[in-house]
């Protein structure tokens, strides 16, 4: 019987601007996903609505995007497809002095959690866009000593909804529980095992278990309850941890050019995800679970876009960002989707670089979300453009 796959979401439904630059954090509301976070380089934390009651014009669906084992067979000069509608900014939350790094949502979506270079995690109050907790602090001795690369929510949701403890990983190679409703400055807890960088986290649903990786190579998963901790050992730095809605998988990005999906249970591994053309050997990158964990799905740090050019047939802009899939139980590539630069990133298509000389800037896709924690249908991109890009299929 022939395994069914469904369609890859690849219309640009929605663009959302107002960056002034590079997006470095999605992150969707808990369900039903109404609304977009984003994190920028900025300071600057936006809250989104992506709908539109502008419609999307029908040839955006073609033209912007490049699906395995098709070309276009159209060799006149091409029309620039118009732009996807622009989502509805709600709010700006400005209370970092540094660069946002990662977001967290409560399941309530009362609440949400920043943490980027300020060496502390803020926790927000949506509805007000007023910070009620600042979790560590560069002025105390119970704070992270670097900037914060992760954070998410933990803990039991049995009072409607909200999480008790907040999870954070960061460059001083920790990674921190606080207690969210405990005025007490210092973590509840600080697991210090990593051996530099922790760089990605994942929680267990019901908050029991741990899931960090760290640019030391490693994924430490920590049994809260049990006290216990057990390590996968990977050939390159660990940037970006999945976890599956059970639990017992989880997909791996690291800097030697893949993805692997892990067995929980006893660390093997279950498939490997790679492609001729998509590199990651510098950024963090992020991957995740789409299409009801039927597609792996990960940005492009585009230092092999010369090569994918070449296997695409040539076609296509190479500063354009990417996004790719592959099926996750056969590990075949299913879709390179293009990821336009967006309206208003004009003065970021261009950097200065040590020679002193301008050159032209890629599209650097390092950051994704899934609607529904990857079984909704729509996510989205963001990175370099500072354009955070939405696709579906509507």
């Amino acid at each position: 019987m022939t395994r069914h796959t469904p369609r890859f979401p690849t219309r640009p439904v929605a663009q959302l601007l107002g960056s002034n630059g590079p997006v470095h954090a999605v992150a969707y509301s808990a369900s039903p996903g109404t609304y977009i976070l984003t994190g920028s380089a900025d300071r600057s934390i936006r809250l989104y609505n992506p709908s539109s009651t502008t419609p999307i014009p029908a040839s955006t669906s073609t033209s912007t995007s490049t699906i395995t084992g098709s070309s276009s067979s159209n060799n006149n000069q091409p029309s620039s497809p118009p732009p996807p509608p622009s989502g509805r900014l709600i709010q700006t939350y400005t209370s970092h002095a540094y660069e946002v790094l990662s977001l967290a949502i409560s399941p309530s979506n009362a609440h949400f959690a920043s943490a980027g270079g300020d060496r502390a995690v803020l926790l927000w109050d949506v509805s007000t866009a007023q910070t009620i907790r600042r979790l560590g602090s560069s002025s105390t001795a119970h704070s992270h000593a670097g900037r914060v690369n992760a954070v998410c929510f933990a803990g039991d949701s049995s009072d409607g909804g909200s999480s008790n403890l907040v999870i954070s990983g960061g460059a001083d190679c920790t990674v921190r529980i606080w207690d969210a409703r405990s005025s007490a400055a210092k973590a509840v807890q600080v697991l210090s095992e990593a051996r530099d960088a922790v760089t990605a986290l994942a929680v267990v649903a019901g908050g029991e278990e741990i899931v960090a990786g760290s640019v030391d190579g490693r994924v430490r998963g920590y049994d809260v309850r049990m006290g216990r901790c057990v390590t996968d050992v990977f050939p390159a730095s660990v940037t970006s941890v999945c976890l599956a809605r059970d639990g017992r998988t989880v997909l791996v990005g690291s800097l030697d050019s893949k993805i692997r999906l892990m067995d929980r249970r006893d660390g093997t591994c279950l498939r490997t995800y790679e492609g001729e053309g998509w590199r990651n050997e510098e950024l963090r990158v992020q991957s995740v679970f789409g299409g009801g964990e039927r597609f792996v799905v990960v940005g492009d740090e585009m230092a092999g876009v010369e090569a994918a050019a070449t296997a695409a047939g040539g076609g296509g802009n190479n500063n354009e960002g990417r996004v790719w899939a592959w099926d996750l139980l056969t590990g075949k590539l299913v879709a390179t989707l293009a990821v336009p630069w967006g309206s208003g990133s004009e003065s970021r298509k261009k950097v200065v670089g040590r020679d002193g000389k301008e050159k032209q800037r890629k599209n650097v896709v390092s950051c994704i979300a899934w609607k529904a924690g990857g079984f909704g249908d729509q996510f989205c991109v963001g990175g370099t453009s500072g354009v955070v890009t939405v696709f579906g299929e509507r």
